[in-house]
């Protein structure tokens, strides 16, 4: 009997060997199947299956380990498997008796008779094949491998560069008064890191917790505007030129491009949406820029209502981009009568966690349980199982969530194993990673989060719901395999609404001390603050998804060193609201689109957006914490994976398709 799998540290000193082994056998194995007369899918994906599962066991680990302690050795290993794997990804797109045994499947009279998710997973594999150059000649597909290898390496490097800049700096102060203004638990994490590193006063560091508070409450100007400099200029060439990412970024897009191209593209932007919801690049286009001219004149009056605000306050007549969050938060303030630090004291860890597994208990009928003596990665995990109202086991789940060296920043959820059913009939159930970044527990006291934290976790945890609530058993459809990457996003930000509901936030929130519920009135303040520089962010984000499109959309051979920077100016131009210094490398450290799997595709945040306010408001049409509408999405969408598409599962669940309106109610840019 197969056992379930969890999660074990590699034995880096044999990962190598051990994975190239797996690599040969699989090889081997799949040659073999790829050569029956008379291919079927139980006889040869099903089998196919199998072994991808396997090769995800192995490389899940390692690729988990880089993100989350990312020592010398462990950066190693991983580099020398990486062009193993890329290898072996290209072999198989390139392995011609394996497509023309997928088309027998297709083209068999008995396809027809095949359930609606497992022709799905064989036009998926065809369509996979054509995506991976199968159809080229050799020599193209010969250039086809080069290219794939060298993209995933550059990828790699660009994340790692990211990282190092980001841990490379730091700021020794001496005099406490440069921190007036800052929160007591970052004043103690700075000198908790002077004294690891035996020096007398504070360190400060660009780690997220850090950077943000010290952008958001420091007092002196000049030192915002520093940390704002280095983090801005992280992995660029005005930084420390040794974690320069700039010929990457460009290499990226080049390769890509030529990718594109082979596969008779005009643009990757194109190859980018052949498997998404958007699947050209005018509908993405119109989306961003409807969305911007909506937004844009909403996020100048915020502004200026900024600029007003920092002039009265301190006299400032032109405000700066490191003045931004700053004067932000004591307007926010000054509205509505709190700070986000405020909050904190009301949303220990522990007391949110519970909240939220009992919010998602009582809309999907499931139960989640601490798991003891598991192995991990670090003393601060956790594990969870999730378990039915018949006390079966669904999945399990690793929790990460708190900043520390050799850990990469941001928050993300990232699959183990997913739901399968084997050959043998057992059920493989699915493990999900949720890891974030926030400030650790200090002075034996809970972890205390901000309500952004809040709504970061929710988010996590979304993706997680969508891996672990599947009930689909082949490895292609189940969780979010094979759904449309500009709808993955759909359960994530579903979640963050729950964030601002009274009865959810009187489940998160109690006092760490005396154990009081968040007060009436903060409640009142907080939810009068809620759509406080909406218009702000969306333009921020569209910014982003706008500048991403462009340069993966526009890009020719031959472009210019500068063609990146360009383009992201001419977008700035089009779409902020607020001051950009020349200094400003952003797209230095844009590990979504160069590191990660958005390129040409960062606008599947706000369409995602869109799909999730949409999904929304027929919970709030019902109460908001419905059992009945949480089953019928659970249902609908969360528990189909990739089984159908993502647009057919949405009418599904909400009977038309989603409609834009939804978003902007919720943003409060349209009465509802």
């Amino acid at each position: 009997m197969k056992k379930q799998p969890f999660f074990s540290p590699c034995d880096l000193s044999n990962y190598k060997t051990e994975f190239t082994h797996l690599l040969e056998e699989n090889k081997r194995k799949i040659a073999a199947l790829a050569q029956q007369e008379n291919p079927t899918f139980e006889n040869l994906i099903h089998p196919l299956d199998e072994l991808s599962n396997e090769l995800h066991l192995k490389w899940s680990t390692l690729s988990h380990m880089h993100n989350v302690v990312d020592t010398d050795e462990v950066r190693n290993v991983y580099n020398e498997a990486l062009p193993l794997l890329s290898d072996y990804q290209t072999d198989m797109g390139h392995n011609m008796p394996l497509f023309k045994a997928f088309q027998q499947i297709a083209n068999h009279s008995s396809f027809a008779s095949l359930s609606a998710e497992k022709q799905k997973v064989v036009a998926n594999g065809l369509r996979d094949f054509r995506l991976s150059g199968i159809e080229l000649n050799e020599e193209d597909k010969a250039q086809f491998r080069e290219l794939e290898k060298k993209l995933s390496e550059l990828s790699c490097k660009f994340g790692e560069n990211v990282m190092d800049a980001t841990y490379a700096w730091e700021k020794e102060i001496s005099n406490i008064t440069a921190l007036k203004g800052l929160p007591e638990h970052v004043i103690n994490y700075a000198a908790k890191k002077a004294s690891e590193k035996e020096k007398i006063g504070w360190i400060l560091t660009l780690e997220m917790p850090c950077y943000l508070a010290v952008m958001s409450y420091s007092e002196n100007r000049e030192l915002r505007q520093e940390m704002y400099a280095a983090f801005m200029m992280r992995a660029s060439e005005l930084g420390d030129k040794t974690f320069d990412n700039s010929g990457i970024m460009q290499k990226i897009l080049s390769i890509r491009h030529q990718l594109a191209s082979l596969l008779g593209y005009h643009n990757y932007a194109e190859l980018s949406l052949a498997t998404k919801m958007l699947d050209k690049p005018e509908k993405v286009l119109n989306f961003l820029n409807e969305l911007l001219s909506l937004a844009r004149p909403f996020a100048q009056q915020e502004f200026h209502t900024l600029q007003q605000f920092a002039l009265e306050h301190d006299h400032i007549e032109k405000i700066e981009a490191w003045d931004v969050p700053y004067y932000s938060e004591k307007l926010q303030k000054q509205l509505f009568n709190f700070t986000s630090e405020e909050l904190r004291v009301y949303f220990p860890e522990p007391i949110v966690l519970t909240g939220l597994f009992n919010l998602v208990s009582e809309l999907y009928n499931i139960h989640i349980e601490p798991m003891q003596n598991m192995l991990s990665w670090h003393p601060d995990v956790k594990c969870f199982v999730i378990r039915d109202n018949h006390h079966h086991e669904i999945g399990y789940f690793y929790l990460d969530l708190y900043a520390r060296q050799q850990k990469h920043g941001g928050a993300w959820m990232d699959d183990f194993c997913s739901r399968y059913r084997t050959l043998s009939d057992e059920l493989q159930l699915p493990i999900a990673f949720l890891t974030c970044n926030f400030t650790a527990p200090e002075n034996n006291q809970p972890a205390l989060l901000t309500h952004d934290d809040v709504i970061t976790l929710f988010h996590e945890f979304g993706h997680g719901l969508h891996h672990l609530l599947t009930k689909m058993e082949i490895l292609d459809i189940s969780g979010i395999s094979g759904v449309e990457w500009d709808a993955v996003e759909l359960p994530s930000q579903f979640m963050e609404n729950f964030c601002w509901e009274k009865s959810v936030l009187d489940q998160i929130s109690s006092h760490y001390q005396t154990r009081e519920p968040l007060p009436d009135t903060l409640y009142t303040q907080l939810i009068a603050s809620k759509n406080f520089q909406t218009a702000m962010q969306i333009v921020r984000q569209l910014e982003f998804a706008l500048f991403d499109f462009h340069i993966h959309l526009d890009f020719e051979p031959g472009a210019k060193d500068d063609f990146i920077q360009k383009t992201l100016n001419e977008v700035r131009k089009k779409v902020s609201v607020v001051p950009i210094t020349e200094t400003n490398r952003f797209q230095h450290g844009f590990s979504h689109i160069f590191a990660g799997g958005y390129a040409a595709g960062y606008y599947s945040y706000k369409w995602a957006e869109v799909l999730s306010s949409d999904v929304y408001a027929l919970f709030q049409e019902n109460e908001v914490i419905s059992s009945e509408v949480g089953h019928h999405f659970l249902n609908s969408i969360l528990s189909r994976g990739g089984s159908d598409t993502a647009m057919n599962l949405f009418k599904t669940f909400r009977g038309r398709e989603p409609q834009v309106e939804a978003l902007l109610k919720a943003g409060g840019l349209l009465e509802s």
